[in-house]
């Protein structure tokens, strides 16, 4: 990724951010691991775009929540602009601890945020802790739009 812009987010931001992926986590459809993820993406203008993780019976077919953010981000002609994004698990499974974005999501967070130049920062939320890291120590030496010029 080679840390594009990255973006200062207001304590105020982020807790709005963990708040709406709280809310989107509860809209998901995860009836085979009973667990619900969800995810919410801040732009550069205020808008935040939230997703939950939807599972398919082919176990392979499942969306995952920041996949879906993604999508419907794209879906509304977002083109870069993610400055910040939560993602948060439900409180009663694991360890509680913070969990971070699959291999797949970095990768397809990533196209979003080389779009725009920007290195958003991540907040991997568990029940006692938000760890927070920027996207390009997630998804180093990244494979991106740029590489196709």
């Amino acid at each position: 990724m080679g840390g594009g812009a990255k973006m200062s987010v207001s304590h105020e931001s982020r807790q709005q951010l963990i708040a709406e992926a709280r809310h989107a986590a509860a809209a998901a459809y995860a009836p085979y691991s009973d667990y619900q993820v969800g995810a919410a993406l801040l732009f550069e203008d205020g808008a935040i775009v939230t997703g939950a993780n939807v599972e398919n019976a082919s176990y392979g077919l499942a969306l995952c929540a920041e996949t879906n953010a993604v999508s419907k981000a794209m879906n509304q002609g977002r083109r870069g602009g993610l400055i910040a994004v939560a993602v948060v698990g439900p409180s009663d499974k694991g360890d509680g601890s913070p969990i971070t974005p699959c291999g797949r999501c970095r990768q397809v967070l990533n196209e979003l945020a080389q779009l725009g130049g920007t290195d958003p920062e991540i907040l991997c939320v568990g029940n006692d802790e938000v760890r927070s890291v920027t996207l390009s120590a997630l998804l180093p030496y990244a494979f991106g739009p740029a590489h196709l010029d």
